[in-house]
């Protein structure tokens, strides 16, 4: 079984061969041969990121078919289905590392703001579920002198945004706690720029 921290730094080098890639003109994906997928399945981490086209976590760590599990919704909020997912796969596959991956201008955090500022009459229940919690890491920002400047309350509320998602699955989940207690369990905060294709990982590297 491979440890979170081998996991971290494979995604760490599979990210710097991306950005690479990207420097060069070229994104290339790692392909598995499609008879390799008929081994056990043991995705090496598990990526809660956010549904943005331009954020495929496949390609941005350079993985291949079977390498990641990845769940995606807007704003990479934790909801008891993403708990849930991460429970599967963290107990069934014995995957080691789970990493939120925010990501620069994202627009749950941009609509969450808008809402906040000026709210809409009659809006979905569907999108208010997620930007209820997002809303939390941005509230608080608009009363700092933060929200006279959007792009810096943009770039601080998706850092909190991604803190806030990694909280709640390490505290928010029994049968996480246990595998982070007993069998080493990283679960870690990141975010993808897509002005420039890095991934930073920031939260519970310390640990790692």
């Amino acid at each position: 079984m491979i440890t979170g921290k081998e996991a971290l730094e494979r995604l760490r080098e599979g990210n710097k061969r991306f950005v690479s890639n990207v420097g060069g003109g070229q994104v290339q994906l790692h392909s598995t041969r499609p008879a390799e997928l008929n081994q056990p399945h043991q995705p090496l981490a598990i990526v809660l990121g956010c549904s943005d086209a331009r954020v495929p976590a496949e390609i941005v760590f350079d993985q291949g078919l079977g390498d990641l599990f990845v769940i995606r919704v807007a704003g990479n909020i934790v909801a008891p289905s993403q708990v849930g997912s991460i429970e599967f796969a963290a107990s069934m596959f014995g995957t080691r590392l789970v990493v939120v991956l925010g990501h620069t201008q994202c627009g749950a955090i941009q609509a969450t703001i808008a809402e906040l500022q000026q709210p809409v009459a009659n809006q979905s229940l569907n999108l208010r579920a997620i930007v209820d919690r997002v809303r939390p890491c941005v509230e608080g920002l608009l009363k700092t002198d933060l929200r006279h400047d959007m792009a810096a309350l943009s770039t601080r509320a998706e850092r909190d945004n991604v803190r806030a998602s990694v909280n709640k699955l390490r505290h928010g989940s029994t049968i996480l706690e246990q595998l982070i207690s007993d069998e080493g369990l990283l679960i870690v905060g990141a975010e993808y720029s897509v002005e420039t294709g890095r991934v930073e990982f920031f939260d519970g590297v310390d640990i790692a």
